[in-house]
């Protein structure tokens, strides 16, 4: 119970702050993190450094565009690096930085939930896909 005052507490401070995309650090941070591919990148880059190729046969589905968007924000946003090789033609590797490695720890969690709610979420959403929305409606 104290767990979740606390909690609690913590959630109305960051309410009580505005949810300016700007000054807010959380909404600042997981608009990052909660990005539909940074979280399965940063994944891939856990194990070990990559080259961009490596990167698009690890997250098959993301196109060259994106990934390369996607790169360019994380790179930006300090929590990977990018390094040149001098070589002929030159060759790149992307790794995390001690910034993305400190993420990886609360990612973990975040995956763990997914993992345990998984099956839990996908009955949620047939039985509201039926059109039961009786307990979810009851719910809010």
């Amino acid at each position: 119970m104290a767990a979740s005052n606390a909690l609690n507490t913590r959630f109305d401070e960051w309410r009580d702050r505005g949810f300016d995309a700007n000054a807010c650090p959380v909404r600042n941070v997981l608009d990052r993190i909660g990005d539909k591919w940074t979280t399965l990148i940063l994944v891939a880059l856990a194990a070990k450094p990559c080259r961009f190729s490596q990167l698009h046969r690890n997250v098959p589905d993301i196109s060259k565009r994106m990934l390369t968007q996607t790169l360019r924000d994380l790179q930006r946003d300090g929590l990977i690096t990018r390094h040149v090789f001098p070589t002929k033609p030159p060759s790149v590797e992307y790794r995390l930085s001690p910034l993305g490695q400190s993420a990886l720890a609360p990612l973990a969690g975040l995956i763990d939930w997914a993992e345990q709610s998984f099956a839990a979420i996908q009955a949620s959403r047939a039985q509201f896909d039926a059109g039961d929305t009786s307990e979810h409606l009851s719910a809010a």
